[in-house]
């Protein structure tokens, strides 16, 4: 009997196969990332969002152009907001694929809050749109395409997801035009994201109208919730992204300069974190599935490199660590 292979010892690395570990990130959590509130009596709900130093984290990790860190700024914010939602565990991501510089945008956040977020681009096409326009909007950057809401409740659950076609000139118009189109759902949606002297700072806030007399003063009528809302909505509009963004102004303060004249109360924060879940395990399972050939085509000085899209972290993988995927040898018919 041949020697089984020994394992590890202590000090030496661990094959890919078994190392779970997550790459040197930022461990960073913002504790009041997201501050759910609703109007007592009224037919509102609502969640702020606030990244503070985690936009800079998920952002300053690509060497992006700053409308296009704007863009994921905005996205990140806004998944943080919806997945906050979740009353279970899985995930929440938002997607959009077009046909301009910036073919695909995508933001998901875990129902525990870590957050992760990154946009692939077409550099000729960016740089000629930079050129002619150097600030331009969410439908100039994504072109014509495709905007998707994904909820993932884990390998045992079908994710369930809607689709809409990319309309409006920002992210939070596209927004809502998908809670219109495909959710029936009257919300507003206000996101922001800058670059300020202590960083990249990202931010929304998010009303929605609740459906039905639940919670509501049974003394309103349908009009008078229709007024309160229409009031809410007036109120959210003077919201500046200065204030939205501004570190030094707590959610609770916020929330009470916006809603005071309707009342507000404010629920138990929720924490955001820097959601990346990338490792080499991950990542080794993924090169494993190629056939061999398709790996020594992928090798480079005797290296097979893997870039995580989200972390930007390269994962290197000597491709005689790897084995590939047995490919069945081709059956050959007799004439």
């Amino acid at each position: 009997m041949s020697e089984p292979p020994p394992f590890p010892t202590p000090g030496s690395p661990a094959p890919a196969f078994l190392d779970p570990a997550r790459p040197p990130v930022p461990d960073l959590v913002v504790p009041r990332g997201i501050t759910p509130f609703h109007l007592p009596g009224r037919p509102v709900r609502g969640r702020l969002v606030r990244l503070g130093p985690l936009a800079d984290a998920l952002l300053a990790r690509h060497a992006q152009p700053a409308p296009v860190a704007r863009l994921i700024g905005q996205a990140l914010a806004l998944a943080a907001g919806l997945a906050s939602a979740l009353k279970f565990e899985g995930s929440f991501s938002l997607q959009a694929k077009g046909d301009g510089p910036v073919p695909l945008l995508l933001a998901d956040c875990t129902d525990a809050g870590a957050l992760r977020g990154y946009a692939r681009l077409a550099p000729e096409r960016l740089d000629a749109l930079l050129a002619a326009d150097p600030a331009p909007g969410a439908d100039q950057l994504l072109g014509k395409g495709f905007f998707a809401f994904t909820v993932d409740q884990g390998p045992d659950r079908h994710p369930h997801q809607g689709i809409v076609a990319i309309e409006g000139g920002n992210l939070a118009a596209m927004a809502l035009h998908y809670f219109r189109s495909s959710e029936q759902i009257d919300c507003a949606v206000h996101l922001a994201c800058e670059q300020t002297e202590a960083g990249w700072r990202a931010g929304a806030l998010i009303l929605e109208k609740i459906a039905g007399a639940g919670g509501l003063d049974p003394a309103l009528s349908d009009a008078a919730q229709e007024d309160s809302w229409r009031g809410a909505l007036a109120l959210a509009g003077t919201l500046s992204d200065r204030e939205l963004l501004d570190d030094a102004l707590v959610p609770e303060a916020l929330l009470w300069r916006l809603f005071h004249a309707e009342g507000v109360a404010a629920a138990r924060p929720r924490a955001l974190s820097y959601g990346c879940r990338c490792s080499r395990a991950r990542l080794s399972g993924i090169l494993e599935t190629f056939p061999p050939d398709d790996l020594d085509h992928m090798a480079v000085d005797g290296e097979v490199v893997m870039t995580c899209e989200f972390c930007h972290i390269d994962f290197r993988f000597p491709r005689e660590e790897l084995r590939g995927r047995a490919v069945a040898p081709a059956t050959r018919r007799e004439g």
